[in-house]
């Protein structure tokens, strides 16, 4: 992978970490973001998991955070194994966005083009 792909690329999984830690602030109450509302519902207000639910959701979201955070730094080194734990991080990002959908659909989209360069990444 060229370098510029290489630092684009972490900075991009960096970047979309960081709007996780956003998720895990407003999940366990840390903080108030009018664009992300407290709830205690998911899938557009079909399931209440209560507030023992949403943070326990809000720990996941920083999960992902952190699992972002070092597949940005597997890329940068270069390391083997950099796809599996790119794909396997914004696959579980992807489950988390899709079952807040109303306020995370943007990084739907994110998850997905991460996915679509891992599997291109094969082919280049």
């Amino acid at each position: 992978m060229s370098r510029l792909l290489t630092y684009v690329g972490s900075i991009v999984l960096l970047g979309h970490g960081m709007i996780h830690l956003l998720g895990t602030a407003v999940y366990l109450g840390l903080a108030d973001v009018a664009e992300f509302p407290y709830k205690t519902t998911l899938l557009g207000g079909a399931v209440n998991v209560g507030d023992v639910g949403m943070r326990v959701f809000g720990v996941l979201w920083a999960v992902a955070a952190i699992g972002f955070v070092a597949a940005a730094g597997a890329v940068l080194v270069d390391w083997d194994h950099w796809p599996l734990v790119v794909g396997a991080v914004a696959i579980f990002s992807l489950g988390l966005t899709t079952l807040d959908y109303t306020v995370a659909y943007a990084g739907i989209v994110v998850n997905l083009g991460i996915l679509v360069a891992v599997v291109y990444s094969y082919f280049i």
